[in-house]
Order: structure tokens, then sequence, then C-alpha cells
């Protein structure tokens, strides 16, 4: 089993990295590499919680999603055609007093078969590296769209001034 931890301080608030989190629709893959759009499938969704399962190159995942609590967001691994046992993630939020967030994530991979003892093996040792771009590509993503919203509001709202 590895667990590779993973963090990051970002302009977001949590309520803006869950919104990209939880955002299952199409184009997923641009937040986050490693949910391809053609893995994805949605089989329930509330306001606090999904199940969902999601993958790329050939490695999938079914996942629980649980955001009730503001400040953590836990993926339980339901069924994976690699990964078992205690596989899944957790995202941690804690406000900074400069107004940034730190993320903090950790990732448990537990191999249910040779591939996923391998892959296992391999994010223990190298793999470490990939999963922080990910994340990091992430953050990123997110970020860059949240500023978009925000022009996008900024148009609609000199819009409305203009035409009031």
């Amino acid at each position: 089993m590895s667990t590779i931890r993973l963090h990051r301080t970002t302009t977001l608030t949590p309520e803006q990295y869950i919104a990209g989190l939880t955002d299952f629709g199409p184009g997923r893959a641009k937040l986050f590499g490693n949910s391809a759009d053609e893995y994805l499938k949605v089989h329930h969704k509330g306001p606090l919680h999904a199940d969902v399962t999601e993958g790329s190159s050939g490695i999938w995942e079914r996942l629980t999603y649980d955001w009730s609590d503001s400040h953590r967001v836990v993926l339980t691994t339901t069924d994976s055609n690699v990964w078992g046992g205690a596989s899944g993630h957790t995202y941690s939020f804690t406000r900074r007093p400069d107004g940034t967030t730190d993320i903090d994530v950790a990732v448990v991979r537990d191999g249910k078969n040779f591939k996923g003892w391998v892959l296992g093996l391999v994010l223990k040792t190298i793999g470490k590296r990939v999963l922080k771009g990910a994340f990091e590509n992430s953050v990123d993503a997110i970020e860059v769209r949240n500023l978009s919203l925000k022009r996008s509001d900024v148009v609609v709202g000199l819009r409305r001034t203009k035409a009031a």
C-alpha cells in the first residue's frame, strides 16, 4: 500500500476548489488529467455526495465523493480494475489569515492485483512526482477557471450598467 501526501497553497477558497473537484461535467479532463471524459460516468450526484466512475489510460475506479465537511473532501474507492482495500483520496483545506488556502492531499493506493501492486510500487518511488504534477495542474486549472468566471461576471455587470 502506498500513501502519497501533497501540499499546495492557493488563492482559491476551499469552496472554489471543491466546486472544481465535484464538477463532473464534460471537459473534466481539463481540470483533472487522470479523469478522461470517455471513462467518466456519474451514477449519482447529490448536494454533498456523488458516486462516480472515472479514470484514464486503462485504469479506472469507482469513487464515492463526500464533501459534507467544508474542510475536507473524501474520495473512497468502491471498485476499480487495479485499486482495492483502503484506496482513495482525502483533500483537507485550511484557510490562512492572508486569504489563501492550504490544500493537503493524501492519496492511498492499495493494489488489488498484480498490475495494482506494480503501480503502487511505482507510486512509492517515482510516482509521487507524477501525482504532484497532476495535483498542481488541477489547482492551476481551477484558479484559471475561477479567474475566467470572475471576468465574465465583471463583463456582464458592465453591460448591465451601460444598458441601465
